[in-house]
């Protein structure tokens, strides 16, 4: 059964640095992404990151700040999260999928089959 477990969510103060990262059991996958949420909105796209194209795309809204990156013998992507703001608050889920995604497509929650539970991240001005 594949399952992805997100971890390192938390508390910061605008401005902190804060790193998740979402381990996949069962598989590898392609393309894996990571989305958020706040209540009441829909899912924004954050970025994502393809194993052997080494595709990365970022949401405008992060760009120069976010950096996702794969350990592909761990079968682990991160998040590192830098220059936080109150509006980075959110819960961020990590997706994954067997495809590989032009840009237009890894940025929709569609092109993923499979989802982690999500981790909270509350940045505080």
């Amino acid at each position: 059964q594949v399952q992805l477990i997100e971890s390192g969510g938390g508390l910061v103060q605008a401005g902190d640095s804060l790193r998740l990262s979402c381990a996949s059991s069962g598989r590898t996958f392609s393309t894996m992404a990571w989305f958020r949420q706040t209540p009441g909105k829909e899912q924004e796209f954050v970025a994502s990151s393809d194993w052997s194209l080494g595709r990365t795309y970022y949401a405008d809204s992060v760009k120069g700040r976010f950096t996702i990156s794969r350990d592909n013998n761990k079968n682990i992507v991160y998040l590192q999260m830098s220059s936080l703001k109150p509006q980075d608050t959110a819960a961020y889920y990590c997706a994954a999928s067997f495809g590989l995604w032009s840009e237009t497509y890894a940025s929709r929650a569609s092109s993923y089959s499979y989802w982690g539970q999500g981790t909270q991240v509350t940045v505080s001005s």
